[in-house]
């Protein structure tokens, strides 16, 4: 049985690109609930969020989401990173086996400095608490984007290192790239929507703020009776995400004809978003009302990735005489 593992950071409301480049993809890779785990990170965050409440509250916030947008705990495993303490013991363990060489090399840590931002421990040794997100569970295949690949080299690499000092101990997780990753860009017309850029569309933002952002999406000032060409085109990619193929066509033969105006596009864009989301809106707002069910699941979830944790844990601190 291959087990399938992935997590996202709390560290801020989920928005439409963290949904069509990753939890879509969670939801339809669960299956079995032994064989998919999927975590909130929040000792990751700790390198950008510094509220304890805003932690807690974001944390709580990741799980009403995934859960509304159709995680089943019947099906995956939900948990929170740091009810996992094994998690912690086992990044320090690697730390040990890990060159530095290794982890200056990573894009995270270049970028950041090449920007001239201060880069803290926690953002400099993150490539080893992954490794140590992965290898925990005997995970087989980590869904990624192609951007995302260094990260499971990063820790093939660690796993491989602690292999030659200490004797097989892990398995080797595998990338899974998710070929239908959407790429959404931002409102700014950047190529890529992120809370870094404020950008951002949230998943369960308020209606009428959403419709007031999405009113505002940079476009180009072409004259409407000019044709443009869709592909490349940040609104019209960005309508594709929500509408059907057929609907798709059409405005795709609009662009090219010309004769149209922008403001039309987006004000079917957000009636697009609003009736795609409705369904889990409506869900979220159900299990808001039940946060000691959702807690219930996340504790039920620790539990599972706690027997696995401490089975691969003992193997390990076995094989480097701890």
């Amino acid at each position: 049985m291959q087990r399938i593992l992935s997590g996202i950071q709390p560290t801020g409301r989920f928005h439409w690109g963290n949904y069509f480049g990753a939890i879509r993809q969670y939801i339809a890779l669960q299956g079995q609930r032994e064989n998919a785990f999927y975590f909130i990170a929040n000792l990751h965050a700790l390198t950008t969020v510094r509220s304890k409440q805003q932690l807690a509250r974001n944390t709580f916030d990741a799980a009403l989401d995934l859960l509304a947008l159709g995680l089943d705990p019947n099906k995956a495993t939900l948990f929170v990173q740091s009810d996992i303490p094994e998690v912690s013991e086992l990044c320090w363990i690697l730390m040990t086996a890990t060159p530095m060489g290794l982890l200056e090399r990573c894009h995270a840590y270049k970028d950041k400095k090449a920007k001239g931002l201060t880069a803290d421990a926690g953002l400099f040794t993150y490539p080893v608490l992954m490794a140590a997100d992965i290898l925990l569970y005997d995970s087989n295949l980590v869904p990624v984007g192609e951007d995302q690949i260094q990260h499971i080299e990063v820790c093939r690499d660690v796993a491989g290192s602690f292999n030659h000092h200490f004797g097989e101990t892990f398995i080797m997780p595998k990338p899974y790239v998710v070929q239908d990753t959407a790429k959404v860009p931002g409102l700014d017309g950047k190529d890529k929507m992120s809370k870094s850029y404020g950008n951002t569309v949230e998943v369960f933002e308020d209606l009428k703020a959403q419709k007031k952002k999405i009113m505002g999406i940079t476009t180009d000032s072409r004259p409407m009776e000019e044709p443009k060409e869709p592909a490349g085109d940040p609104l019209f990619t960005l309508y594709s995400l929500f509408a059907s193929k057929e609907q798709t066509q059409t405005l795709a033969e609009t662009y090219r004809r010309g004769g149209f105006g922008y403001g039309g596009v987006k004000k079917d864009l957000a009636v697009l978003a609003e009736n795609y989301f409705a369904e889990a809106r409506a869900r979220r707002e159900e299990l808001s009302a039940k946060p000691a069910e959702v807690r219930d699941i996340l504790a039920a979830g620790a539990q599972t990735a706690r027997k696995k944790a401490a089975e691969v844990l003992r193997r390990v601190k076995e094989n480097c005489g701890v």
